[in-house]
């Protein structure tokens, strides 16, 4: 593919809720610019953009791709995006490079909760936006509903550009408000002509209202307007092309992505009113000590911000980049200034789906892709070696589910966390960890069907098979009286013996004290240098769990009485005494479990409020307080137990509908109530 200046270079990401019609739209418009000879269809599992077998399994993407082509002299880079939330974080990464997003709207359901959502992050990037209105073809297709939907949803500068011509059955191509004409299409092909009758006058009026929103934002213009003179259609273009630079302007176009209807219109709509690279501000980057802006200049010295990076067990990974800066050649060697590694990019390619296509090189604005980078991944940097400055990222939302994880074949412990930490590289939302409480794995996501699929990623790009659990609460012992108990260790063998004797008192401490030892050894019944082993004993003794198997906390141990033996006592035989007797008088002291409590912070609309505080009630949550937040959602705050937060991400997407947003984290232990208290016991009692 040949080079395009960075002034004819778009980069487009399309976004929106999931079922919105965003594959099939890029597929419509891939086959409209004559990049493919097929048109593929999600539910055949043929689309362009949906080629990794979970996608085509499910008909939903999963990941970001990426898919570009060449239209009236442009290169436009297509990023597919997913519309699922528990893959929000490919959309943050192709709204990092984008210059443009254009939200698809089904016409039937209207602004759903991801399309919000993917709103407001690209606002907080001030990022350009425009509005396709999909699926006009379709049964209860209404425009005008979903006018007032993006009205409602996103402000005065919502601005259509077109109306419908027919809806539902009778849909069959669009009025151009700007030329006063209408388009109509017969499978596939455009016909012009005159307005249909029975539209001629709403079409005037919303026209003349789209011209005099355009006209306020050019001084000249609105002065021409006023004084009779009607700008061109060409000139209200530009002029509404710098309103959509800016992002105060966005364009709602309509048509059919499976009857290619107006896909041409949006194709051509991207090149005229969609940025540029260079229309863009410049690129912030860090470095220094310092921030400083770097501008898409294809002559200076080059420099990329690698958005995606995928794990391909066949070619290895697969990283995609923009260029910021500078032009970037096959084999130029560029530094990674987080890992520090030199990084020579081989053979540059793009990608149309999984089509690699090769290009001689990849100019300031444009999207590439390189193969086999040894120590970069998503959201890394790369820059010149003597200019190593990084690219601040947007950070992703903490992984909000988790689950247990052990490979199914004895001796793939390392395969699998060899690939775990392949598919981290290709998506950052994942999080793996080991608990050393549970000696569980614990893998972590943003939702149940993002960890199903990394399980079924798992397998068939690494031929790891694993057995899920739930995660274990790690809960906590302590006592609720005092008790004592003589702790002997006495071993004879042949030659020196051990010996040791430590008589030991427990009390409880205050919740949250942690554990006091107190030495009230008199008369020299222990030698001084053996009470530092009966403590290690102690400790260690708590360390590996109580009556109930768990870590033993907030309690205060004396050691006030013991034995020796001049020959056979030592530290060991001590530390062994400590750690019985410790075992012995916590059998005694009545001990209860406490459980961790999580801090837990709730994000939704007012409508969702009185839902979530009863569901937090219902799980044994106690209220903290509420408040309103800057984008007018509430704020509820909460301690819950966290063994009731263990599925709350699954939970509070049906409470809301997908619109609930929450956090949380560890706050304190409390005790367990008696009723939970008595089942786990008895669940310790048979297996004991």
């Amino acid at each position: 593919m040949q080079s395009f200046p960075p002034a004819r270079i778009r980069n487009v990401a399309l976004v929106g809720h999931g079922g919105a019609g965003k594959t099939t739209l890029a597929e419509a418009l891939l086959w409209c610019a004559g990049a493919i000879n097929r048109q593929g269809r999600v539910e055949d599992g043929s689309t362009t953009t949906d080629f990794e077998p979970e996608e085509m399994q499910r008909g939903i993407s999963l990941s970001l791709a990426l898919a570009c082509f060449e239209y009236q002299g442009h290169k436009i880079n297509v990023i597919d995006c997913p519309g699922y939330a528990d893959f929000a974080g490919d959309v943050v990464s192709a709204l990092s490079v984008a210059d443009l997003a254009v939200f698809v709207v089904s016409a039937v359901e209207g602004v759903e909760v991801q399309t919000q959502m993917t709103w407001r992050m690209a606002a907080e990037r001030d990022l350009p936006r425009m509005i396709f209105v999909n699926k006009l073809d379709r049964e209860r297709a209404s425009f005008e509903r979903t006018l007032e939907d993006l009205r409602s949803a996103f402000g005065a500068g919502v601005a259509p550009l077109e109306l419908p011509v027919g809806e539902e059955g009778t849909f069959r191509g669009v009025a151009d408000l700007l030329t006063d004409t209408a388009v109509t299409y017969e499978q596939g092909r455009p016909t012009s002509g005159p307005i249909p009758q029975d539209m001629e006058a709403a079409e005037h009026q919303v026209h003349d209202a789209l011209v005099e929103g355009i006209v306020v934002a050019d001084d000249v213009l609105m002065e021409r307007y006023l004084e009779g003179d009607v700008p061109s259609a060409k000139e209200l273009e530009e002029t509404l092309a710098k309103g959509v630079a800016a992002a105060t302007v966005f364009p709602v176009l309509c048509g059919s992505a499976t009857e290619n209807v107006a896909i041409d219109r949006l194709a051509t709509f991207i090149c005229e009113l969609g940025p540029s690279p260079v229309d863009r501000p410049p690129a912030v980057v860090e470095g220094g000590g310092s921030r400083h802006e770097v501008a898409p200049d294809a002559t200076g010295e080059p420099l990329a911000h690698v958005f995606k990076t995928l794990a391909d067990p066949y070619v290895g990974k697969v990283s995609m980049f923009k260029v910021l800066s500078g032009t970037i050649r096959p084999d130029v060697v560029l530094v990674n200034p987080r890992t520090r590694v030199d990084e020579r990019l081989h053979a540059l390619f793009t990608l149309r789906g999984k089509e690699h296509i090769d290009v001689a090189d990849a100019p300031a604005g444009d999207i590439a892709v390189v193969a086999k980078l040894s120590a970069t991944a998503t959201g890394d940097t790369l820059a010149p070696k003597n200019t190593p400055v990084t690219v601040p990222v947007h950070s992703l939302s903490e992984p909000v589910l988790s689950i247990a994880i052990s490979p199914k074949s004895k001796g793939d412990e390392d395969k699998l966390m060899t690939a775990l930490h392949r598919l981290q590289e290709e998506d950052p939302a994942i999080q793996v960890r080991r608990d050393d409480e549970t000696h569980q794995t614990l893998l972590s996501g943003m939702g149940e069907t993002h960890l199903l699929v990394v399980i079924e990623r798992l397998r068939r790009k690494f031929g790891v098979d694993v057995d899920t659990a739930p995660v274990q609460v790690p809960y906590r012992e302590t006592i609720t009286k005092p008790a004592q108990a003589e702790g002997k260790y006495k071993k004879q063998t042949g030659g020196h013996g051990q010996y040791g004797v430590a008589d030991l008192r427990i009390a409880p401490a205050e919740r949250g004290a942690g554990f006091s030892f107190v030495d009230k050894i008199v008369g020299g019944a222990i030698p001084r240098q053996f009470i530092p082993a009966v403590e290690k004993g102690v400790s260690e003794a708590m360390q590996q769990g109580g009556h109930f198997g768990y870590p033993v906390v907030d309690v205060i141990v004396t050691c006030y009485d013991g034995k020796y033996h001049s020959v056979d006592s030592s530290e060991m035989s001590f530390r062994m005494a400590g750690s019985l007797g410790f075992k012995e008088a916590i059998a005694k002291a009545s001990p209860v479990l406490l459980e961790p409590i999580s801090w837990l912070e709730v994000a939704v609309p007012s409508t969702y409020q009185g839902d979530v505080m009863r569901d937090i009630n219902a799980r044994r949550g106690r209220l903290q307080g509420t408040e309103v937040q800057g984008t007018g959602e509430q704020l509820v705050r909460a301690l819950v137990p966290t063994s009731e937060l263990l599925r709350y991400a699954i939970d509070l997407r049906s409470i809301t509908g997908g619109w609930g947003q929450f956090r949380f984290g560890h706050d304190h232990y409390d005790q367990l109530p008696q009723h939970l208290f008595d089942k786990v016991a008895k669940k310790v009692e048979a297996h004991a």
